[in-house]
């Protein structure tokens, strides 16, 4: 058993809270605007889960979910996560979260953004999949076609990690390289395709040969 911190608790971080309890972890659970909105979710979620502030959810957290807005990533507490393993499962959206250049000329992803600013080790999930789909589709290790979760990273331990909590949690996993390569995913046609292993390598290859 795991504590599973989670910074944002909107429909990703929730789906993936029930999962992660479902798999017989612990859940930390913060937002922007402070543990007592969370109140009516941790009710929900049952005696694995506790609210915190994000700062609480990150030193609390074996593995550490960020779930929120890409414009809001520099604001997370770095201490706290400092070396840790992060999923980071937001994507960016120039209409949301305003122009960045380096992502926009392909000089960087996102994701290594948030690497750079927390100095953990980010590894690119769950950004490719609807929240009701992390319930939905859940099936057991061996399940025939499992759905398969793509990922991205640079430090292989941390993503043996993470490959280990998708298992558990319903899901295959397709390692599609090094975080910089967490582009090709973003968000892999919105939000999709729903693939299994086999299928989704060929498709992330095809994608690249463009």
């Amino acid at each position: 058993m795991a504590v599973i911190g989670f910074i944002g608790s909107g429909n990703i971080g929730q789906a993936l809270a029930r999962q992660a309890i479902a798999s017989g972890h612990d859940v930390v659970m913060s937002n922007s605007r402070g543990p007592h909105t969370l109140t009516r979710l941790i009710d929900a979620l049952g005696p694995s889960a506790r609210a915190a502030i994000p700062e609480q959810a990150g030193a609390a957290g074996d593995l550490v979910v960020v779930a929120i807005p890409f414009r809001n990533v520099l604001q997370i507490p770095v201490q706290p996560l400092a070396g840790k393993i992060v999923i980071d499962a937001n994507n960016y959206f120039a209409p949301r979260d305003g122009q960045v250049p380096a992502i926009d000329n392909a000089d960087t992803a996102a994701s290594e953004i948030l690497a750079a600013h927390l100095t953990a080790r980010v590894v690119k999930a769950f950004n490719a999949i609807m929240a009701a789909h992390i319930i939905e589709h859940a099936r057991p290790p061996g399940t025939p076609h499992r759905r398969a979760i793509p990922i991205a990273g640079d430090d292989d331990q941390a993503k043996r990690a993470v490959t280990e909590f998708i298992d558990q949690i319903g899901f295959d996993v397709v390692d599609a390289g090094p975080l910089v390569d967490g582009r090709s995913i973003d968000p892999m046609d919105a939000w999709g395709p729903v693939l299994d292993a086999d299928a989704l390598r060929a498709a992330m290859a095809s994608r690249t040969q463009r």
